[in-house]
């Protein structure tokens, strides 16, 4: 089985194609990092116009990187939501096109379950187990029990990991994008110096809370004159706010592990996915964190934490082997969740 993924939901314009094999013939991805670098942060319509530009473009590149043409696919998956609905309706539109003129299957996959499923694409990981999703707009603790059976534990109550961390790097002034400015300069820092909060830390549940720790961050800025800020101080932060929320993470999901075990006894991993789950320093902490309680950790390689298509093409498969295609009727979504029952701030 050989599936097409299209992936537009941010600021990556991504085109793959993936087999039921685990097997990635392609994988294009189109950055426009440099197109939003001048606004310090993402802008919907300059994203949803990159897409239009180069969506055909990719997906042509995909075919030939892998060799095949339209008539070798069995199903496009692309992207349904949640994310910026100007660049997912781009992605989605592109889907239905192909699928109507080449009479194939449509699958509409949610964003996050691409990620939510990627460890089973790079690391053949079985169901159930647990997984943390951290990404620029979600940070999410579910039990992934099978495709398309999905329960949240916890979830932000405020920011984003993602966020928080762009946010910190613009208060430091590391630059754009601001996760990875951020990790590098906290590789050169005192992550003792100063002292942050770890918020929701020791509290039950599994819920998170980043703006309290973004705010500390803002008011200890505020108080050094500028003569006293420099490169030092700032990297200095950057472990300070890097290990608080390795902190909070670990809190947090040891309660999560907790209850998953009484949930799903059977269940062996940790998953850490997502854009946030290229942190290094995170994948560390969590993986130390795992092996005492005695669960393995998986997270995917690098370049499957960020958004890409072969996460989408792959999501496409499990739903497709399962049935779970949907109609050209379908219609796109800025919000979705992986779990409709489950509210942060009602838990």
């Amino acid at each position: 089985m050989l599936i097409l993924g299209i992936e537009t939901s941010c600021d990556e314009t991504a085109a793959a194609i993936v087999s039921d094999e685990r097997r990635i013939l392609s994988n294009v991805v189109l950055s426009q990092v440099d197109q939003h670098r001048p606004y310090g942060g993402v802008v919907p319509e300059i994203a949803a116009r990159s897409h239009l530009t180069h969506i055909d473009r990719l997906v042509a590149q995909a075919l030939a990187d892998a060799g095949i043409d339209f008539n070798d696919l069995d199903g496009i998956a692309a992207t349904g939501g949640p994310g910026l609905i100007g660049g997912v309706m781009v992605g989605m539109m592109t889907a239905k096109a192909i699928a109507l003129v080449h009479n194939l299957p449509l699958i509409a996959v949610n964003h996050l379950e691409g990620h939510a499923l990627t460890a089973r694409l790079t690391d053949k990981v079985d169901f159930p187990y647990l997984l943390l999703l951290v990404s620029g707009g979600h940070c999410q603790l579910l039990a992934i029990a099978d495709t398309a059976d999905y329960r949240c534990y916890g979830g932000t109550v405020d920011d984003a990991i993602g966020e928080a961390f762009d946010k910190t790097a613009t208060l430091l002034d590391l630059g754009y994008p601001g996760g990875p400015a951020l990790e590098a300069a906290a590789l050169k820092g005192d992550p003792t110096r100063f002292d942050l909060p770890r918020p929701m830390s020791g509290r039950p549940g599994c819920n998170f809370s980043f703006s309290g720790l973004k705010t500390a961050v803002r008011h200890i800025v505020a108080r050094l004159e500028d003569d006293q800020f420099d490169a030092i101080v700032a990297a200095d932060i950057a472990a300070c706010f890097q290990t608080a929320v390795g902190d909070v993470l670990t809190d947090r999901c040891s309660n999560a592990i907790t209850r998953f075990r009484d949930e799903f006894p059977e269940g062996r991993s940790l998953v850490l996915a997502g854009g946030v789950a290229a942190n290094q320093y995170l994948r560390e902490r969590l993986d130390q964190a795992v092996a005492k309680v005695g669960l393995a950790f998986h997270a995917p390689p690098i370049e499957l934490c960020t958004d890409n298509a072969a996460m989408i093409a792959w999501a496409g498969i499990e739903r497709l082997q399962r049935g779970l295609v949907d109609d050209l009727n379908f219609a796109v979504r800025p919000r979705w969740p992986l779990d409709a029952n489950f509210t942060a701030l009602a838990r």
